[in-house]
């Protein structure tokens, strides 16, 4: 199995940059589908962006294209989320998930999550 641990949020003014890690840590983590989810108060978990174990394939959210990015450096068993030009309906729980399969082509749940990473977004 695979331990998720996020890191890097906080507030930021709306338009401004944060970058999340997600440090993970067990079996064959090269092997796992990686992505972040949000959660905002009184709203569902939402997908945001992810990348296929190999790297070949991105996925990303309409709310976030052209903004949010996506990488893995398996060398150092992390996967970060570059967020830029935030806004704040941005705000929320940021998790970092792993998946044996391709959770999004395959609509199912990732298997894996990790605790959260609040990220605020305000003047």
């Amino acid at each position: 199995q695979v331990q998720l641990v996020e890191s890097g949020g906080g507030l930021v003014q709306p338009g401004g940059s944060l970058r999340l890690s997600c440090a993970a840590s067990g079996r064959t983590f090269t092997n796992y589908n990686m992505g972040w989810f949000c959660q905002a108060p009184g709203k569902e978990r939402e997908f945001v962006i992810s990348i296929t174990w190999s790297g070949d394939r991105t996925y990303y959210a309409d709310s976030v294209k052209g903004r949010f990015t996506i990488s893995r450096d398996n060398a150092k068993n992390t996967v970060n989320l570059q967020m830029n030009s935030l806004k704040p309906e941005d705000t929320a729980v940021y998790y970092c998930a792993a998946g044996y399969s391709d959770f999004v082509r395959a609509n199912v749940p990732p298997d894996y999550w990790g605790q959260g990473t609040q990220v605020t977004v305000s003047s």
